[in-house]
Parts: structure tokens; C-alpha cells; sequence
């Protein structure tokens, strides 16, 4: 097949050929029609971290059955379906539940898995969900991974409704979901961004106020998501309320931040890790995108435009999802 490929890490991308990927007793094929980047999809370049070589990129996949394997019951060749990039083995499902991507064989489409951004994708066939009603294969590519991550942060930050929120850094996919999510939940939602028109888009979308980066941030929330890390850390936690829950699924600005205890005790906050989520919580993912929750795209490029979109993730200047479209309908406008 013809896909994207990463023969160095760190190293560049190369369009090219690789074999097709087989098909196991329990596994799908999937033929993309869309697919959506991640910020793994530039780690991986810089060998943070480096999957076995070579290797595929593309988390994030909604397209065609092509092939199914001979254990498989329930998924046909021909269905439309979205993948889920969060794949445990089915041991620590049963074990586990939605805790299971913390236990020992768990893996990321697209990081320790071969990803979407070529001609064929092979998952388990509990990786796959039929495709959302009424939903673009755009949106259906735009929504696993990110919708997943914010909805798992939000659940494990006990969000209430009445409560609010802070997105540090808001703008990418991750941010753009649990926008939709807490508001959804009947929270308010606050933002963060160095860019004006991020900030008014994230307004737009249903934010209540953003606040530039360097500038004083004029709230105390009981919840704050941080993905940024040491740039924003000190800010962050001064931005949570008494008793406050501060959620961190990531650290695009580096990985070590310096934690003051006293403030820590004494306000009683709480510092809470939070990665992918389980099979359970992607269903209930999956379900309230069927009602319609909003998906954010930010552009449609062509899959053979890879290099340009990848510019445009690392840029910051997106709000949602850069997708890649495998069928020749990308819709361009919005990459400005």
C-alpha cells in the first residue's frame, strides 16, 4: 500500500510504498477516507517517542471496512466506521474496564500501531463503531482521539454542572472537545490562548470569556485542564479555586514542572493525571456525538498534502482538527 512513512526517528516523513498490513482472527481492515493529525504525529519525528521503524502515522481514522478476520462477528466488508485509537488488550478490558489503557499491553493507533495516513489500517474489531449518523467523514475523523482524551479529563476531574472550567492553551482538538464536552455538562467554560483570533473563535464556540496568555488570567475555577506544562504550570494552579482539581493529559512545553507543597496542602488541591480512556467511555463518546455534540474542524487537505498540514498543527494557529482526506474531497477553506 501507499502511505506516509517514518523510516527514521528522529527523522522525516516520505510518501511511499510498504506491504499491506494483515489481517489477524479478530481483526478489521479499514480503507481511510479521512484522517485526522495529532501532536504525535510531530513527536514521533523528533524520536518523543520513537516507534518501531518504519513506521505509519495517523491516529485518528474513519473510513470503509475491507477485510475482516475469520474470528470476527458483527462487522461486515462494506460498513462505514470510526476507529478507536485507544487499543488494550481484551485481558485488561475484562480486568479493567475503562482503567484499562493504565495496565500493560496497551497501545495508540498511530504511535506503538501502524496509523491511518495510508491506503489501509488494520485494528481489532473492537476498535471499530459504526459511523455517526448525519456526521461528515471529516467530523468522524476530527473526533476519536481528542473527544475521548477531553472526556475522560472531565470525568476524572468530577466535573459538575455550576462549576467552571479553565482550558489552558485552548485552540487544538483536545481543547475544542472539552469546550463542547463540559458546556454540554452545564459548566462555564474559560480559555487561554496567545492568539486574539483563536480567543474569538474559542468565543464563538461557546467559551465564555478567553484570556491571552501573558496577561492576567481574572478567574478561580474549580477545574483547569492543562496540557501546556512549565510554560503555563505556575499559572495554572494559580488559576484554581480552594479545593480545586487541576487534570493534566499532556506537556508540550517540557516535561518537568516544580509543584509548590504549601499551596498544594493548603488549598487543597489536587493534581490529577488523565491519558485516552477506555472502551466504555468511548461509546458514551460515540453516543454523544449521535446527538450531535460539535466536532471542530479546523481545514480539509488532501492526504498527498501531509507536509502542509503538519506546518499547520505545529503552527498553533488551528482550532480543532486538521484532517486529511483520503477520497478527494477536501474542502480547503478555514487553512488561511
Amino acid at each position: 500500500m501507499q502511505a506516509w512513512i517514518l523510516d527514521e526517528s528522529p527523522g522525516s516523513y516520505r510518501y511511499g510504498e510498504v506491504p499491506d498490513p494483515a489481517v489477524g482472527p479478530d481483526d478489521v481492515r479499514v480503507r481511510p477516507v479521512a484522517s485526522a493529525l495529532n501532536h504525535m504525529d510531530l513527536w514521533v519525528t523528533k524520536g518523543k517517542p520513537r516507534p518501531h521503524l518504519p513506521h505509519v502515522p495517523g491516529c485518528d481514522v474513519a473510513g470503509v471496512v475491507e477485510a475482516v478476520g475469520s474470528a470476527v462477528a458483527g462487522v461486515a466488508v462494506g460498513d462505514e466506521v470510526v476507529v478507536n485509537p485507544a487499543v488494550s488488550p481484551l485481558e485488561m478490558v475484562v480486568a479493567h474496564g475503562d482503567d484499562a489503557p493504565m495496565h500493560p499491553g496497551f497501545q495508540i493507533v498511530g504511535e506503538q500501531r501502524w496509523g491511518g495516513h495510508g491506503e489501509l489500517v488494520v485494528v481489532p474489531a473492537r476498535n471499530v463503531v459504526p459511523k455517526p449518523t448525519g456526521r461528515t467523514w471529516s467530523e468522524c475523523a476530527a473526533f476519536p482521539l481528542a473527544t475521548l482524551t477531553a472526556y475522560r479529563m472531565l470525568r476524572r476531574a468530577r466535573l459538575r454542572a455550576g462549576e467552571s472550567v479553565l482550558i489552558v492553551g485552548i485552540g487544538g482538538g483536545v481543547s475544542m472537545a472539552a469546550l463542547a464536552l463540559a458546556r454540554t455538562m452545564g459548566a462555564t467554560v474559560y480559555g487561554t490562548s496567545r492568539d486574539p483570533e483563536t480567543r474569538r473563535r474559542a468565543e464563538e464556540a461557546g467559551a465564555t470569556a478567553c484570556f491571552a496568555s501573558d496577561d492576567p488570567w481574572p478567574v478561580r475555577c474549580e477545574v483547569v485542564l492543562e496540557s501546556v506544562g512549565p510554560a503555563t504550570w505556575e499559572r495554572s494552579v494559580g488559576a484554581l479555586a480552594p479545593g480545586g482539581r487541576l487534570v493534566v493529559c499532556g506537556g508540550t512545553s517540557g516535561p518537568v514542572v516544580e509543584v509548590n507543597l504549601p499551596r498544594l496542602f493548603f488549598k487543597q488541591h489536587e493534581i490529577i493525571g488523565s491519558t485516552m480512556g477506555g472502551y466504555g467511555e468511548f461509546a458514551e463518546v460515540v453516543r454523544l456525538v449521535d446527538q450531535g455534540l460539535p466536532i471542530a474542524v479546523d481545514v480539509e487537505l488532501g492526504v498527498e498534502r501531509y507536509p502542509e498540514a503538519l506546518e499547520r498543527l505545529a503552527s498553533g494557529r488551528h482550532l480543532g482538527k486538521v484532517v486529511l482526506r483520503h477520497d478527494g474531497a477536501a474542502d480547503e477553506q478555514g487553512a488561511a
